[in-house]
């Protein structure tokens, strides 16, 4: 391999972890108002195997997937201020289709990063960017939590949901959390207030006089968690398909509903840096995968057995 090109994992076929595989590519340039990133590490999402399996937004293979990046500035685009070479960055590629990011090296418009925090290593930063964006878009953006309120958080143990208990209560929220018996330890460690096991418990009967609800498994226990948001209150899911039925009874009970796409945000990444820096912000890792191992780590993602975050290590 040259200096000119780089390691990146691909598929030509959508399918089964099986289908990624590692190719050598020519290593790309930063455009205008671009930065060209040396990817340390690049976090793995559920949305991942999902565009694998399915290619959703990014159509037919080939392409290499990949949102999340934590990495040193290698070289800056044309009108690019705020960085330089050296730099320690971590940011979030604009989703969906600025994908790419299980890779050597990675392009990406400069405002879609910000600097890394001094306090987390690359393969931490590297598992925060999607997911922390999803749940600041949910509960910051969109439902403007408040210091006070009681947020039931659906599915507190995953990628998104860990993050978004540790958000809520460093904004001075109330926070309720569902997971297995097996992992509420794990979302008590968090900071959450209560958890409901949702395996042997009714959540809507069990929790009520919620301000905020964040869903992030969808189905049934999206439309019945309605039942638990006193007046006024809002749901907010990042599940935004076959919503319409969410939106009418939300009418019905005089409460809100609403959906979001997380997109590339660096006053958002701002925000979550600056929680993370101050220590009130830190993602699980649940394990680790060099690059090349890329199909291992998908794998392991769609056993459901995860806590927190996975990570492809592309860098020492």
């Amino acid at each position: 391999m040259t200096k000119n090109t780089m390691r990146a994992i691909s598929q030509d076929t959508l399918g089964e972890p099986d289908v990624l595989h590692e190719i050598e590519v020519e290593r790309p340039g930063p455009g205008a108002g671009q930065i060209l990133v040396a990817v340390h590490a690049a976090g793995v999402n559920p949305t991942d195997w999902q565009h694998r399996r399915h290619g959703f937004f990014l159509g037919e293979p080939p392409f290499t997937l990949g949102w999340d990046v934590s990495g040193v500035v290698e070289a800056v685009g044309l009108g690019v201020s705020l960085f330089q070479p050296g730099d320690e960055v971590f940011g979030m590629l604009p989703y969906p289709y600025g994908v790419g990011a299980y890779a050597e090296y990675v392009t990406g418009p400069v405002r879609a990063f910000v600097p890394k925090p001094a306090r987390l290593g690359h393969v931490e930063a590297g598992a925060l960017s999607l997911a922390a964006l999803t749940a600041w878009q949910a509960l910051v953006d969109t439902a403007r939590v408040q210091p006070g309120q009681r947020v039931l958080v659906l599915g507190a143990a995953g990628g998104v949901g860990h993050l978004a208990v540790q958000i809520a209560k460093a904004r001075g929220a109330y926070v309720i959390g569902t997971a297995s018996t097996a992992k509420s330890d794990f979302v008590r460690g968090l900071g959450a207030d209560e958890v409901i096991d949702y395996r042997t418990t009714d959540v809507v009967k069990e929790a009520h006089d919620i301000d905020l609800v964040l869903d992030l498994v969808g189905g049934d226990d999206r439309l019945r968690s309605l039942e638990t948001l006193r007046p006024g209150g809002i749901l907010v899911s990042t599940l935004p398909a076959d919503f319409g039925e969410v939106t009418e009874r939300a009418t019905e009970l005089g409460v809100r509903a609403a959906a979001v796409f997380v997109e590339h945000d660096q006053a958002g990444m701002a925000g979550i840096a600056a929680l993370a820096e101050s220590g009130r912000l830190r993602p699980h890792v649940f394990a680790t995968y060099p690059l090349a191992e890329a199909a291992k780590a998908h794998a392991e993602g769609e056993t459901g057995r995860a806590t927190g975050k996975l990570v492809l290590t592309v860098r020492p």
